[in-house]
């Protein structure tokens, strides 16, 4: 691969690596533990995620057992993830969290769909983004070194690279949506 695509490359990669960690954060009726990785606790004045003070697993489908370090973190943890949207009430028996996930209605699993193929649909604009302005940089090309033949297979190969892109964010929107609407 020619290294003036492989910057374009690199920021497609980025793109896709963004949209799978924001559909891990999607529930899909089983426990997920990355549901959490956007919640933040206050831990001696500093926002810190939840799996950085707490031993978080996954005993059951539908369980998360948050294991605080501190006694004195139960609280904190309760109170952040009431605030967040994650939509659903923790339990505490004094030193533990739990998190216990309800099937969800086919109503909320058919929106659930339709967000996580926004997010598809935001993640191939970004791509479609890239892949312009890596157009309009070998367009910038012509009259130097390079010639029009180059920039022709320079474009040619972006263009593979941006089809490419979005058949895997195709698949990987399909997954999740297969996956939320699996009772």
């Amino acid at each position: 691969m020619n290294e003036r695509v492989k910057i374009y490359e690199d920021k497609m990669k980025k793109s896709m690596a963004n949209l799978e960690s924001e559909l891990g954060t999607i529930r899909a009726g089983r426990a997920n533990p990355h549901v959490l990785d956007k919640i933040t606790v206050d831990y001696y004045g500093s926002a810190t995620p939840i799996q950085q003070v707490a031993n978080v697993t996954v005993p059951e489908a539908r369980l998360i057992q948050i294991s605080p370090w501190e006694k004195k973190m139960v609280k904190e943890i309760e109170k952040a993830i009431q605030t967040s949207d994650l939509g659903i009430n923790p339990t505490n028996d004094g030193s533990t969290i739990r998190l216990v996930f309800p099937e969800l209605t086919e109503e909320r699993r058919k929106d659930l769909v339709k967000d996580v193929k926004k997010k598809g649909e935001n993640a191939k604009v970004a791509v479609r983004n890239i892949r312009r302005d890596g157009n309009e940089a070998f367009k910038k090309l012509k009259g130097t070194e390079v010639s029009e033949d180059e920039i022709k297979d320079l474009e040619d190969e972006l263009q593979k690279l941006t089809d490419q892109t979005i058949k895997d964010i195709d698949k990987v929107v399909d997954n999740k949506s297969k996956e939320i609407m699996t009772v």
